[in-house]
C-alpha cells in the first residue's frame, strides 16, 4: 500500500489494540486512523469464520466507504470481506450480501440500526466495535442510536473510539461503555502539516464571488474542495461558477446516493476541477492529488478549520488552504488562528491586470502541447485564408485576445465611491456615531478597527474624537473593509454606525 513508516496515531495504537485494551484515540483528520485501528483489526479476524466479528460506526457514507476500501486493501491476503452499509443504498441489496457472510461491517448508525431491528443483521458474534469520528456523530444526532447499537452487541467485547475532539458526551459515552480504556492523544504538534501552504484574502460581501474567480484564474489548481456552509449555498456556487465554464460540481446531503456516487467518481477522475462541498457531505472524502482546499465560507470553529484543510496535502504531499473573509468575519479568523497556532498569510486579490498575464501565460502552454501533440493539418487548412490576409502572427494574437476576453466578460469587480469625504490625500475620513461617551480614546479606536475590520496600524491616519462622535481617517485601499465590517455592529454593548465624513465646509 506504499507505506513505510507508522504515523503517530498508528505507533502508538496498534501494539494496544493487538493486546486487546479498549481504547480511545483522539487525532485530528488526515493522521492514518483507518489503518491505526485497521490493521490491528484485521490481523484479529478470522478469515474462515463468516459471521460478523468487527462492526465499524461512521458519520457519513462517504465515510464508510472509504473506510471499508481501506480495510479491503489491508485484508487483501487474507480474505477478509468487509461490507459497507448506508441509507441511500437499496436495502434488499445489503440483506442480500450480509446473507452471503461479512466479517466486518462498517456502516452509518441510522442504517445499522435498521438491519438490527430487521434482524438482518446479528452482532452476536461481534469482538470488536470501533466508533470513527466519534464527534461527529453526536453533533449529527446520532447518539442515541449509537447507544441502542452498542447496548446490543456482547458484553465481551473491545471498544475503540476515534475523535478529533472529546466534548463532555464522548467521554460519558466512553465510561458506560468501555472498560479501562488507553487513552491516546496525538497533540496538534505531532499532526501539524508543514506542507500545507495556508492563505487567507480579504473579500468585500458584495464582490465575494468575482473576487474568487480571480483567485481560481490565478492558482495552479489541480484537484480543489471549495467549502460552503450551507446545501443551499453549494447549490449557488456550483451554478454561477458552471456558468462560468468551470469544471465544478456540488455534493451535499441532499443528492440521492446514486448521484454523489457520480460526482464523487467525476472528482475522482479529475473531469470535474472543484468539489463544492459542505462539511458534513466532504466528510471521509480521501481523494489523492488534492491540490487546494478553499474556505469559500469561513469555518464556523477552529475544529471545523482543521478537519477542511486536511482534505489536502494528504501523504506527505504539498497542498494549499485558501480562506475567504469578509470584514465582518475577521474576528472569526482571529479566533481560529489564536486555537489552531497557525499564522494566515494574508493576499491581496489579485488585479485583472495580474489574472489576464496569468491566463496568457496558460494559453501559451495550451498551444504549445497542443502544436507539440496534435495533428493540426485540417484547422490549418481552415486558416490560409486568414493567415494570407493578415498573417499568422496577427490570427494567433487575436485568439489569444478572444481567449482571455471570454474569461474576462463577466468579471467585475466594484470599487466604493465614498467621494470627498475631507481627508487627506489617499485617505478617507469616516464618522464614527461613538466619541467620548463610550470611553473612546484614539488607542481604542486604532484597537477596534484592527479587531473588526483587520487593517494594520499603519493604515490608519488621524483621529478626532468628540463628546458623541468620532472622526478617523484610513487609507483608501482599506476604507470598504472598514465600511462593511461596522454595518450593523456592536463594539462593548454599543451600536457602532460607521458612515462616510462630509467634506469641511
Amino acid at each position: 500500500m506504499g507505506f513505510e513508516e507508522p504515523t503517530p496515531i498508528q505507533e502508538e495504537c496498534v501494539p494496544i489494540v493487538l493486546q486487546g485494551h479498549d481504547v480511545i484515540g483522539q487525532a485530528q483528520t488526515g493522521t492514518g486512523k483507518t489503518a491505526a485501528f485497521g490493521i490491528p483489526l484485521i490481523q484479529k479476524v478470522e478469515e474462515n469464520n463468516k459471521n460478523v466479528q468487527a462492526l465499524v460506526l461512521t458519520p457519513t457514507r462517504e465515510l464508510a466507504i472509504q473506510v471499508a476500501g481501506e480495510l479491503r486493501k489491508i485484508g487483501k491476503l487474507k480474505q477478509i470481506k468487509p461490507l459497507p452499509i448506508y441509507g441511500g443504498q437499496h436495502i434488499t441489496h445489503q440483506i442480500r450480501a450480509l446473507n452471503q457472510g461479512a466479517q466486518i461491517v462498517i456502516g452509518t448508525p441510522g442504517r445499522i440500526l435498521d438491519h438490527l431491528r430487521r434482524k438482518t443483521l446479528k452482532l452476536d458474534a461481534v469482538k470488536t466495535i470501533i466508533l470513527d469520528e466519534a464527534d461527529e456523530m453526536l453533533d449529527m444526532g446520532f447518539v442515541d442510536d449509537i447507544e441502542s447499537i452498542v447496548s446490543s452487541a456482547p458484553r465481551e467485547r473491545q471498544t475503540l473510539l476515534f475523535s478529533a475532539t472529546m466534548p463532555y458526551e464522548i467521554k460519558k459515552l466512553s465510561t458506560r461503555y468501555m472498560k479501562s480504556p488507553k487513552n491516546i492523544a496525538i497533540a496538534k504538534g505531532d499532526v501539524s502539516v508543514p506542507l500545507i501552504q495556508q492563505f487567507y484574502y480579504k473579500v468585500l460581501e458584495r464582490d465575494k464571488f468575482d473576487s474568487f474567480c480571480r483567485i481560481l484564474d490565478q492558482e495552479e489548481i489541480g484537484l480543489g474542495i471549495v467549502f460552503c456552509r450551507t446545501k443551499k449555498g453549494v447549490d449557488e456556487l456550483t451554478d454561477s461558477l458552471q456558468d462560468r465554464g468551470y469544471l465544478a460540481e456540488g455534493l451535499h446531503g441532499d443528492l440521492s446516493q446514486p448521484q454523489r456516487d457520480k460526482v464523487m467518481q467525476k472528482f475522482r477522475e479529475a473531469s470535474i476541477e472543484l468539489l463544492i462541498a459542505t462539511d458534513v457531505a466532504a466528510r471521509g472524502i480521501d481523494v489523492e492529488n488534492v491540490s487546494h482546499v478553499f474556505n469559500y465560507d469561513i469555518p464556523q470553529d477552529p475544529e471545523s478549520y482543521v478537519h477542511r484543510v486536511g482534505r489536502t496535502g494528504r501523504a506527505g504531499k504539498k497542498g494549499i488552504a485558501i480562506t475567504l473573509v469578509t470584514p465582518r468575519e475577521i474576528k472569526q479568523l482571529v479566533a481560529i488562528q489564536k486555537q489552531t497556532k497557525v499564522n494566515l498569510n494574508v493576499k491581496d486579490v489579485p488585479s485583472l491586470e495580474e489574472v489576464a498575464k496569468r491566463m496568457k501565460e496558460q494559453w501559451k502552454d495550451k498551444v504549445t502541447e497542443a502544436v507539440e501533440s496534435s495533428q493540426l493539418l485540417e484547422y490549418e487548412t481552415a486558416l490560409q485564408d486568414l493567415f494570407a490576409k493578415y498573417g499568422a502572427e496577427s490570427v494567433a494574437a487575436a485568439a489569444m485576445k478572444i481567449a482571455v476576453d471570454t474569461s474576462f466578460a463577466k468579471q467585475d469587480v466594484h470599487t466604493y465611491d465614498f467621494g470627498d469625504t475631507g481627508s487627506a490625500k489617499g485617505m478617507v475620513r469616516f464618522f464614527i456615531n461613538v466619541g467620548k461617551n463610550g470611553e473612546f480614546t484614539p488607542k481604542i479606536v486604532m484597537d477596534i478597527l484592527q479587531e473588526h475590520a483587520g487593517i494594520a496600524s499603519s493604515t490608519i491616519g488621524k483621529i478626532n474624537i468628540f463628546d458623541r462622535f468620532t472622526f478617523v481617517e484610513v487609507a483608501e485601499a482599506q476604507a470598504p473593509f472598514v465600511y462593511e465590517a461596522f454595518q450593523n455592529t456592536r463594539v462593548n454593548g454599543k451600536r457602532i454606525n460607521v458612515e462616510p465624513a462630509k467634506p469641511r465646509v
